[in-house]
Order: structure tokens, then C-alpha cells, then sequence
């Protein structure tokens, strides 16, 4: 799919109309849950939720990414230092080793209506851009390895094995972490 612009997710209204709640007042995920630590993230409710992931945008680096079409975004992509996320401290998602510290790619959103496009395989590609722009030597993600089974859509964020392998990261191990019935995987790819 060509005219899709990844781009950092700096602007909080496209970053909202991506993985933002209809309702103000609900409480969704906003891919808080692996950014900030669980007490801060459960503790957030509403309104408070955008106000925080607002900061983050504001940031910088800011929260991810967003994908374009023209001037419409329409799609999502997680990823920071891990050593600033809630994966610093995950005993179900191990540390390779203590020399390097990678950047993790832990969610891939894609809006309704834009969905098997490619868009995610731009996301993939424009995340790992970023993290190497803000001197990233190592990005790491923790899909699924579902084997080409179907994998529930709210469970879908973390991406499979597959799409990771076709944008060059390599299976290192098998976690401890299972997501929606299925292993979750460590993959690494160097930038």
C-alpha cells in the first residue's frame, strides 16, 4: 500500500482517534497498561487516562507512532525504551541480556476500515525507524506465536510471529506469558 506516512505520535487528537475511547468517560486501555507502572495505571479512570497519555504525547520522545493516509491516521504503534516500561520488571517476558538496553514494540493497532491493508507491516517498519532515530541498537517485540490460528481481535495488539518475521526480527525465545490461549514470543530485530 503506498501514500502511508508513519510518523511520531506528538499529536494527541490522531493518537485518541486511534486507541482513544468514543466516550470520554470510558476507561480503555489507551496503551497505558505496559507504559506506565500497573499501580499509576489502575488508578487512572476516564478522563484522567487522556490527560496522562496527552503528557506522553508531549514527550519526547513521545508514546509511538501513528501511520497516515493523507491527513487521516489510521493506525498505532507502541514503542519506548524498555527500560521506561512496565517490561524493565516482566518476569513472564525475560531480559536477553544486561548489555544491551532495547526498545520495545509491544502494540500495533490497526483502525476498522483500513484493516488488511498492510498498514501494520508499515507500522512494524516505522517503529523500528524510530526507535533507531532516538539511538535504539536493538527493538524488541512479544507477539503471539499462533501458527497462523485465528487470534481474537482484542487480543490482537501484541501481532504474531509472522508479522514480525516478515519485518526482520528474530525469534530468540518462548516466554512465560501466554496471550488469548497462544505463547507469547521474544523477538529482536537490530536497527
Amino acid at each position: 500500500m503506498s501514500g502511508i506516512d508513519v510518523r511520531a505520535a506528538d499529536v494527541f487528537e490522531d493518537v485518541r482517534q486511534v486507541i482513544g475511547p468514543k466516550k470520554e468517560t470510558s476507561n480503555v486501555c489507551f496503551c497505558l497498561s505496559y507504559r506506565i507502572g500497573a499501580k499509576e495505571n489502575q488508578s487512572l479512570r476516564g478522563q484522567e487516562r487522556a490527560d496522562r497519555v496527552r503528557g506522553l504525547c508531549a514527550e519526547d520522545p513521545p508514546p509511538g507512532v501513528l501511520a497516515y493516509d493523507g491527513a487521516e491516521p489510521v493506525g498505532w504503534a507502541a514503542v519506548h525504551s524498555r527500560a521506561d516500561t512496565s517490561f524493565a520488571t516482566n518476569r513472564r517476558i525475560p531480559h536477553v541480556d544486561g548489555h544491551v538496553d532495547p526498545w520495545s514494540l509491544w502494540c500495533v493497532r490497526v483502525r476498522p476500515g483500513h484493516r488488511k491493508q498492510g498498514i501494520s507491516h508499515h507500522l512494524v517498519a516505522g517503529a523500528v525507524d524510530f526507535a533507531r532515530e532516538r539511538g535504539a541498537s536493538v527493538v524488541e517485540a512479544y507477539p503471539v506465536d499462533n501458527q497462523g490460528a485465528k487470534v481474537d481481535l482484542t487480543m490482537a495488539y501484541v501481532g504474531t510471529r509472522a508479522l514480525f518475521e516478515r519485518a526482520g526480527f528474530e525469534y530468540v525465545m518462548d516466554t512465560t506469558s501466554v496471550l488469548n490461549g497462544f505463547t507469547r514470543v521474544l523477538m529482536r530485530r537490530e536497527t
